[in-house]
């Protein structure tokens, strides 16, 4: 397991619940949390400020799960792993449970608890466009993703011109490629991209057509994985100089998931074919 600091089982009163009369009347609650962050730093040189104060994350989770109420118990956790994570920067992540163990269940019990955890993910997107103000387009879009709460643009590569990809005729693309941070889980990262898409006038009618936004996940830490509506890493990549050459320049030391090539690699490997 991963460096961390345990808390364990802070008790607080709280309005949590389903029913009318848990919000009103409130009951107790029980809340733990392991938080996830390098520790050898502070191990040699003993200062706090290296270090997540336990303290005042303790104080942090009671505080916003006794002044917020939620219905559900994943909700609470997920709101609340949310907030943790944003108000201290040093975490990587953060396993939490929250426990109810006068929850409104007619049989003898001890408790009801819900766990999750969040991560600090890295992801690459691939940025295009061949419609309309497309530079304006791109750059609306990166604005976008750095107001949202639970993202933050690292770096952006310079944009290109490059000709259509996959034989549609159809005028030259703007590409280009940013790193992102996010506390987002992948499938949920790929909505809020596909509703910045929409809102840019982007439809989806021709494979390889014109589109006013493109916004594709290229990486996403280094999951390797593959569903209806998301595969990682992005396919077919290391054909594309589009992509490579603004990855090459601001992620060249990144490894491929599968190939375990760096961006730069493929890059010179694709240029050597061509």
């Amino acid at each position: 397991m991963k460096d961390h600091i345990l808390i364990k089982n802070l008790e607080f009163y709280a309005h949590h619940g389903v029913y009318e009369y848990e919000t009103r009347e409130g009951q107790r609650f029980i809340v733990s949390a392991r938080l996830f962050t390098g520790l050898s730093d502070s191990g040699e040189s003993d200062r706090l400020e290296e270090t997540v104060h336990y303290g005042q994350v303790s104080e942090f989770l009671v505080s916003f799960l006794t002044e917020h109420t939620y219905k559900l118990l994943e909700k609470a956790v997920q709101s609340c792993m949310e907030a943790v994570m944003l108000e201290f920067p040093l975490l990587d992540g953060i396993e939490l449970t929250l426990q109810k163990p006068d929850a409104p269940i007619e049989l003898e019990f001890e408790t009801v608890a819900v766990t999750r955890t969040m991560y600090r993910h890295t992801a690459y997107i691939g940025l295009g466009s061949n419609m309309g103000d497309r530079q304006a387009l791109i750059r609306a879009a990166l604005q976008a993703v750095q107001q949202h709460p639970l993202c933050r643009v690292r770096e952006v590569s310079d944009l290109i011109e490059t000709e259509p990809y996959g034989g549609v005729p159809q005028d030259n693309f703007l590409n280009g490629a940013a790193e992102v941070e996010t506390l987002m889980e992948p499938a949920r990262f790929l909505a809020f991209l596909q509703k910045l898409e929409k809102e840019a006038g982007r439809v989806r009618t021709v494979k390889w057509g014109p589109r006013t936004l493109d916004l594709d996940i290229l990486l996403f830490d280094d999951l390797i994985m593959g569903t209806r509506d998301l595969i990682l890493p992005h396919p077919d990549m290391e054909n594309r100089e589009f992509v490579l050459q603004p990855m090459a320049q601001i992620a060249g030391f990144v490894r491929h998931p599968v190939s375990k090539k760096t961006m730069q690699q493929l890059l010179d490997e694709l240029k050597s074919r061509q």
